[in-house]
């Protein structure tokens, strides 16, 4: 068996994580969360952390368990979504938020994992988001400049694996996950089905191993996905 592959979140995670650090999570909605790695975090108890990730899932999933504990002191994302936990923790001035258009934050994630420290665009001139930046013209037209994004850790969620962490996603779970793979100093996989090398093709490969330093399988995400999404409807 690979060295990258160990057998539990919680094993993954030893001697990596401290408090405040910043840690990027995978996950689109409730797609390609690396929920088995969040758990891991959880019973660590680490505090202060700054998350980047596209939203902090819902209440009681994602990342919605460490607002639960607290764990979480600043979020940098793009999306509150349906977490009313993590709307009551801004509104009151317990949890700090960055907000970014979704473009600009897959973006900022993609410069820090190529190594681009900032790049201009148009998206939020004139507004808000543009507030304290530097703006410059480009052929007569304005456009803001964001600053890349790198993280202390990576968390990533993909749905197959070999044991080399050579990764392939399935429809939105690549959203975020891939660049977010890149730009982690370490970078954490989390598979619904862990392979041997070989036995995936190399032209359907999304992440190269080279990006993942340690793998776990977690099971039955899918399927808990489906029976939540059917209690919520019932």
């Amino acid at each position: 068996m690979s060295k990258k592959v160990y057998p539990d979140a919680v094993t993954a995670l030893a001697g990596l994580l401290r408090d405040d650090m910043v840690i990027m999570a995978g996950g689109f909605g409730l797609c390609g969360i690396p929920e088995n790695l969040i758990a891991g975090i959880r019973l660590a108890g680490v505090k202060g952390l700054t998350f980047i990730s596209n939203n902090a899932g819902v209440d009681g999933f994602g990342l919605g368990v460490l607002l639960e504990t607290k764990a979480i002191a600043k979020m940098i994302s793009s999306y509150v979504g349906e977490n009313k936990l993590f709307a009551q923790q801004y509104l009151s001035g317990e949890l700090e938020l960055e907000f970014n258009p979704q473009g600009t934050l897959a973006e900022r994630i993609r410069a820090g994992g190529a190594g681009i420290p900032a790049f201009f665009t148009k998206t939020g001139v004139g507004t808000l988001v543009a507030e304290g930046k530097e703006i410059r013209e480009f052929g007569g037209e304005p456009y803001v400049m964001e600053t890349g994004l790198v993280a202390d850790l990576s968390i990533v969620k993909a749905h197959t694996g070999d044991t080399e962490g050579n990764l392939v996603y399935r429809k939105t779970a690549r959203n975020f996950n891939p660049m977010m793979a890149s730009a982690g100093k370490i970078t954490l996989a989390e598979v619904e089905h862990l392979v041997e090398p070989g036995s995936l093709d190399p032209d359907q490969i999304h992440t190269p191993g080279i990006f993942v330093q340690r793998i776990i399988e977690g099971k039955n995400y899918e399927k808990r996905i489906e029976q939540r999404t059917t209690r919520k409807r019932a």
